[in-house]
């Protein structure tokens, strides 16, 4: 390595009276929740401004739907290869690069005088975000304890969750008191207390290999499969299904995805560990991610419309009543390791979908059929989040179980990447079957916007049993994923190092 390289990437030890304390530890779950909080939290804020954003940049509904993508493409098609960088170069240096990108793009995104900047400025406030979603899960398990672990992850899980179901409310509110731009502004100060406080408090990272071989191959093949992916999901219901741009972009997609495989097979150091897949608790819990971020935004999707186009009410006021599932959220996540070593491992994620499950069935009887829909629809809101709580924590607590400390990195970016991907897919699964629901004989799916208040309640109460098919899916993949770890945790935690994990997974 250069010594140029070795100067930028050299990092400076934490402040030796904070390390002594007892609560160190804690501050640093702390920082790393709030960079989980920020980092979703812009994935998501933006979603109730689209409309004022294309008004004020004079730009068409399909065109203003790339502020939202743009940050969505540059997190997840980066993830895997930050995650490689930072076991390379420090996880230390490059989280606080990291801060540093995200913040100064979060400024330059208020100050956008037009579309195409404002758009450039999103997929660089996104490479900041994926810097710091590439690096948190590691820098948390390398610096807590393993009795503690359970509880960090618990208040890593919220401040995700939380951070992404209460962009669009925060975004709301914003957006009827201070204008679009603090929406971008709002993190700067968070962002810029977290720098300082990262460079003082966080650990240097131990075992760090900058002379390891760099797969230039495999970031040029997952990069732009991934960004086609999340393309797809995010523009399918107004692309169509089978129209030549929809598959096209998926036939690329998986022709980028098989020679990253066949690349990944033989290259030494993959950006993604294939030993990852060996394990089917760890890509069990990995889908429950998945399918549990579906179900989060497959919800506020569809009650969005529901409450701001159905019951006719202001963006205030419909974010004022959907944060209620972040709040619920919120409360439950940090509690939910404790819930679940009463419980026993296999049956906490199955309360917690069972509650989520009784919120959809609440809201599929009562949507648009009772006087005081307020009460009811915040009963339901308030066991969805809370069911959710219950479940989000406790299955990413499984998913890192389910491999060795050495690979709680690239466990933690394909989490990453599994969270947003689902959030596209819920996004993606909510409008195409409202569009369905709402579409008339002969009608375009361009007109689903222009229907009543009772035919959009309508629409969205027979798009609720997907979400119910989900809740199904979600609570099957933890229940597995946490059996399995239950049943092969020992060995895993006495496995020293992936290597050896990995033979011992090829000998079975």
């Amino acid at each position: 390595m250069s010594p140029l390289i070795s100067r930028l990437t050299a990092e400076p030890a934490p402040l030796a009276w904070l390390e002594r304390q007892a609560w160190h530890p804690w501050l640093v779950v702390g920082l790393v929740s709030m960079g989980a909080f920020v980092g979703q939290l812009d994935a998501t804020i933006v979603q109730l401004a689209l409309p004022t954003l294309g008004h004020y940049f004079d730009a068409s509904l399909q065109h203003v739907s790339w502020i939202a993508l743009s940050y969505l493409a540059a997190f997840v098609s980066f993830l895997p290869i930050f995650g490689r960088l930072c076991e390379m170069f420090g996880r230390k240096t490059l989280y606080i690069a990291g801060y540093l990108i995200f913040i100064l793009a979060s400024a330059l995104c208020g100050f956008a005088s037009s579309f195409e900047q404002l758009v450039i400025f999103r997929f660089l406030q996104g490479v900041g975000g994926s810097l710091l979603g590439a690096n948190s899960i590691s820098i948390l398990v390398k610096t807590v304890t393993s009795a503690q672990r359970g509880r960090a992850l618990g208040w890593f899980a919220a401040a995700q969750a939380v951070g992404m179901s209460a962009g669009p409310v925060l975004g709301g509110l914003i957006l009827a008191t201070l204008g679009w731009q603090w929406i971008f502004w709002l993190t700067v100060p968070f962002g810029a207390l977290a720098v300082v406080v990262g460079w003082l408090a966080l650990p240097r990272s131990i075992g760090t290999q900058p002379d390891r071989a760099f797969d230039w191959s495999g970031a040029l093949l997952i990069g732009p499969a991934l960004m086609l992916i999340v393309a797809v999901l995010n523009h399918v219901s107004t692309w169509g299904l089978t129209s030549p741009l929809t598959l096209g972009s998926l036939a690329m997609a998986a022709l980028l995805l098989v020679l990253l495989v066949r690349r990944e097979r033989t290259f030494r150091e993959p950006l993604i560990d294939p030993a990852l897949f060996q394990s089917t608790a760890f890509c069990s819990a990995a889908a429950g991610v998945a399918l549990g971020y579906a179900l989060l935004f497959g919800m506020f999707f569809l009650m969005s419309f529901a409450q701001g186009h159905g019951f006719g009410e202001p963006p205030s006021t419909a974010g004022l009543h959907l944060a209620i599932i972040p709040v619920a959220i919120g409360l439950t996540a940090p509690f939910s390791s404790a819930v679940k070593e009463r419980l026993g491992g296999p049956w906490v994620g199955l309360a917690g979908m069972a509650l989520s499950f009784t919120a959809v069935a609440l809201l599929f009887s009562t949507l648009g059929r009772v006087e005081n829909h307020r009460l009811f629809d915040g009963i339901a809101y308030a066991l969805f989040g809370a069911g959710l709580g219950l479940f989000i924590a406790p299955n990413n607590q499984v998913a890192i179980a389910a491999v060795p400390p050495d690979l709680s990195g690239p466990a933690g970016s394909l989490l990453n990447l599994m969270r947003a991907l689902g959030t596209s897919l819920g996004v993606a699964g909510g409008a195409t079957m409202l569009a369905l629901n709402l579409k008339g004989p002969g009608e375009t799916s361009g007109t689903w916007l222009f229907s009543s208040g009772a035919d959009m309640l309508i629409a969205v109460r027979h798009s609720l049993p997907l979400l119910g098919t989900i809740v199904v899916l979600a609570g099957i993949a933890a229940w597995y994923a946490a059996r399995k770890v239950e049943r092969q945790g020992e060995s895993i935690k006495a496995t020293p190092s992936k290597a050896a994990w990995r033979s011992s997974r090829e000998s079975r």
